[in-house]
């Protein structure tokens, strides 16, 4: 049975814009109020899901979420036509009006936790869509997000799926973006890496000053537990606080795992010695930690470049492969230490660039991106083959993007009665062309 690791990107939205709604995340903020380029987003996540199912890997697409929401905004207390409402929320509140715009689902890391039928008890796949508490904008996706995966991973002989956990800031929930595994091979039981903020209940846990801590270590065990974990099969690690409020608001902004390789800065962990050892306790066989250190790359030219928000893969013919965004290449203190990086004797032997500035410039590289779910040949003919990336896929959803996307989106366009229709139609067909039947609420 052939096991291996599968990547679902998000579709980037038709309301792709700058907003800088997200405290915490650089780039973001540093963007705010700058005209977007919805098409060119789409289309620059569209070629660089493509050329990892040209590389032979497994390689899929997850339809964005229905913005704006309108029917958030009635639940705010808008109320009349769909225009009406959108132009009463840009007049009274347009803070709310840009939150019930954002196209962040578009960053798939955050969708959702997943465990491998490898690591749970009942060999089944696991799914917990993250609630996403502490950003407001965020926190509107759970319902869809479950919507669209329980469309595509439906068969529960295969797939189990979880309600996201409660929507509090104890449990405080980012999904994938803080959890990574390490394993020999895909099809071995593994350990699940679970990277937190801070702790609720530990008045000992350390706390960021500047910037919130996203995830809570309540969190994190309570997802393990829903997905029937091994407890030698988890390692929870505290994020290291004081890079958070240097612009690290999730882990994989600052570490990237993959197989039997852990990619990550020196300062990224709390208690780091302690829990390093821990990991490579737990791991069976070989494990490489790759440590970059502060002299080589700093948090400032991490978070700027996104040097660990890379995609780390294994290629078919086994070698490991960075997916890096064109800024690494075009910081020379990152191009330095990478071009290094491969004169060393670690699995990863090459590094492939790719533009996703429309996506960088909102908060989120090619590692954002992507939900990755490990998997067997048979549970890969069990989910919804029409999300699978083909050439045929690949040229439908280019045009499908030509004929629905603007190319220039600033906020005040969050509020025109056609762009909401727009975007209904471009989704509306997008659930057919991907059978995903009626998941949005306009189409209920």
């Amino acid at each position: 049975m052939k096991q291996f690791e599968a990547n679902f990107d998000g579709l980037v939205g038709p309301t792709h814009n700058y907003a800088g709604l997200s405290f915490g995340n650089v780039a973001s903020q540093s963007h705010a109020t700058q005209p977007s380029n919805p098409r060119a987003a789409a289309k620059q996540g569209l070629k660089k899901a493509k050329a990892l199912a040209d590389m032979g890997l497994v390689q899929g697409v997850l339809a964005p979420q229905e913005r704006p929401d309108v029917h958030t905004l009635r639940r705010l207390g808008f109320s009349g036509s769909d225009a009406e409402v959108l132009q009463q929320a840009a007049t009274q509140a347009p803070a709310l009006l840009q939150a019930c715009a954002s196209a962040s689902s578009m960053w798939t890391a955050n969708a959702a936790t997943v465990s491998p039928s490898a690591d749970t008890h009942d060999g089944k796949i696991h799914f917990t869509p993250a609630n996403l508490v502490d950003k407001l904008h965020r926190s509107l996706e759970p319902p869809t997000t479950a919507n669209i995966l329980k469309a595509i991973f439906a068969d529960n002989r295969h797939f189990a799926h979880h309600q996201p956990l409660p929507a509090h800031a104890n449990l405080g929930d980012e999904g994938a973006a803080n959890h990574t595994r390490l394993c020999q091979a895909y099809d071995n039981a593994g350990v699940e890496i679970f990277v937190y903020g801070h702790s609720v209940l530990d008045p000992l846990s350390p706390k960021p000053l500047k910037y919130p801590a996203r995830q809570t270590l309540e969190a994190s065990a309570a997802i393990a537990r829903l997905h029937k974990l091994d407890e030698d099969g988890c390692v929870f690690i505290q994020q290291n606080p004081a890079i958070i409020d240097q612009g690290v608001f999730h882990n994989d902004v600052i570490a990237v795992g993959n197989q039997n390789v852990l990619f990550f800065h020196e300062q990224a962990f709390w208690d780091s010695n302690k829990k390093l050892a821990e990991l490579r306790a737990k791991c069976q066989g070989e494990l490489h930690l790759i440590e970059v250190p502060s002299h080589s790359v700093s948090i400032q030219d991490a978070v700027n470049t996104y040097l660990f928000n890379t995609q780390l893969v294994t290629l078919p013919q086994g070698e490991m492969a960075l997916i890096a965004p064109t800024d690494c290449a075009e910081n020379p203190r990152v191009k330095a230490y990478l071009d290094e990086l491969l004169t060393l004797d670690t699995p990863i032997k090459q590094i492939h660039y790719f533009d996703v500035k429309q996506s960088m410039h909102n908060g989120g590289g090619p590692a954002c991106l992507r939900l990755r779910v490990a998997m067997n040949d048979v549970e890969l003919a069990a989910i919804n083959q029409q999300v699978l990336l083909t050439d045929e896929l690949f040229s439908k959803l280019n045009h499908w993007v030509e004929r629905h996307y603007r190319d220039r989106l600033v906020a005040a366009d969050l509020a025109d009665p056609q762009l909401l229709l727009e975007s209904r139609s471009a989704l509306d067909e997008l659930t057919q062309l991907l059978k995903l039947g009626s998941i949005y609420p306009f189409q209920q």
